[in-house]
């Protein structure tokens, strides 16, 4: 990666100082909001974020989301989280279908999704899309790939209400696969241990679900579409868990890749002129060929919205330098409150921080000279659903050249975390979220 750093980090603070736009405060949604507006004429505004548990970042992606939708025709929010999940909370927010039946969001990180800044969006959403026809709302769609047993079970479901033979068929297809639907990490393990996988099988049933697609579109297309995107989902699962035991690499870009599929299907389903917004971490939003990611063969889903859709993908990330942040010691266990340590003097985020303003959007995209500034190689934060500040440096930073990596970045000097929401209730039991609050 080349240039290496070789400006004055004061030069850098200065420059920042002068181009950056400083923002509102956030209770003054739509004023905060209107700085977004010369993201309007994008296919897709990636809103990134360097954790996944700061307030700030959720709040503020809310209000641009909202100015985009209302102002400028976006009509699809994609986020980083599973399908299922993500579609009981569609059938909340466009109101179609039942919804409240499933739990959504109930594994480890609750917290990511159940928080109360992301339920107060939905339900501000929900009541904007009470007044419009259907085909004209905004949907709620997950991107992710880790609902392997979830998104089986929804195949069934569907193919249990329009074809019991077809179900039928379904259920020997994916046997092969429920031994491990408890415990997906260990299908990884057994099929490198014993050379036999259930690729074919989950890909016979996408297949036979897309040749049937022509009757089941024309007896309830929102429901075929939903169970389609399951199985392919299953497809994707299955290849992700038998990578993860063969190379991280792999693991990483099969996931991304189906993001960006994911993505294409649901803009392709809502016509040529879809716009869509994507809340995601930074690592998945940044450009990773400008990253020490792409270093290591890893690509990433902004990476392929800007090889398919060049200018018309917009690539937001988020920062921060101090404050506190809801994350956990590991992976599986309960979250706290953090606090996130000060920046280091060669990162990112402390050219930011030296800058002196409290919250502002520093956009590059027409800025040749901030552009050039921004471009050389520094360090950058990322902290995810895990935080381990006593080994920050390793576990929490990485090269990255800023202005190739992303279009713009949305800027908080001291932030907050999210404020999970109750623990959720047994699947099978009445849930409150987002529907209760």
């Amino acid at each position: 990666m080349s240039p290496q750093l070789t400006s004055p980090i004061s030069e850098l603070s200065e420059l920042v100082r002068a181009k950056s736009q400083p923002l509102p405060e956030l209770h003054s949604a739509g004023a905060f909001a209107s700085h977004f507006d010369v993201f309007a004429d994008a296919k897709i505004v990636l809103l990134g974020e360097a954790t996944h548990g700061t307030a700030e970042f959720y709040e503020s992606r809310a209000a641009i989301t909202r100015r985009l939708v209302e102002r400028h025709g976006f009509r699809i929010l994609a986020i980083e989280g599973d399908w299922p999940d993500a579609a009981e909370l569609d059938r909340y927010v466009r109101q179609h279908g039942v919804w409240g039946e499933r739990s959504a969001f109930v594994n480890f990180p609750r917290w990511m999704w159940r928080n109360r800044e992301f339920a107060r969006f939905l339900k501000t959403m929900r009541r904007w899309d009470d007044s419009r026809p259907l085909e004209d709302r905004l949907e709620i769609r997950g991107l992710d790939v880790y609902s392997l047993h979830r998104s089986r079970d929804e195949v069934l479901a569907y193919l249990d209400r329009v074809s019991p033979e077809e179900a039928a068929a379904a259920r020997r297809r994916y046997a092969c696969l429920t031994p491990f639907l408890e415990k997906p990490q260990a299908y990884g393990a057994h099929a490198l241990e014993t050379g036999h996988s259930c690729e074919d099988a989950a890909v016979k049933q996408l297949v036979a679900l897309l040749e049937h697609r022509l009757a089941y579109v024309a007896e309830d297309g929102e429901r075929y579409f939903d169970a389609a995107q399951n199985a392919r989902v299953v497809c994707g699962a299955e290849a992700y868990y038998r990578a993860m035991y063969r190379d991280a690499t792999e693991s990483w870009n099969l996931r991304d890749s189906h993001m960006f599929e994911t993505l294409t299907h649901v803009l392709k389903r809502r016509g040529e002129g879809a716009k869509a917004i994507v809340w995601a971490h930074n690592s998945h939003v940044g450009d990773a060929r400008a990253t020490a990611m792409g270093e290591g063969g890893e690509f990433n889903l902004g990476q392929l919205c800007r090889a398919e859709f060049g200018d018309g993908a917009a690539l937001i990330g988020f920062s921060t330098d101090r404050g506190y942040v809801m994350a956990a010691d590991g992976w599986g266990k309960p979250p706290n409150i953090k606090a996130i340590v000060p920046s280091r003097g060669d990162s990112w985020e402390r050219v930011f921080r030296d800058a002196g303003h409290g919250r502002a959007l520093t956009n590059w995209r027409a800025d040749r000279e901030l552009a050039t500034a921004l471009s050389i190689r520094r360090l950058e934060r990322a902290i995810g659903v895990i935080y381990r500040p006593q080994t920050e440096r390793w576990s929490h930073y990485f090269d990255a050249h800023l202005s190739r990596q992303f279009d713009a970045l949305v800027w908080f000097a001291e932030t907050s975390p999210v404020s999970p929401l109750a623990g959720a209730p047994p699947e099978g039991t009445p849930d409150i979220y987002p529907f209760g609050l």
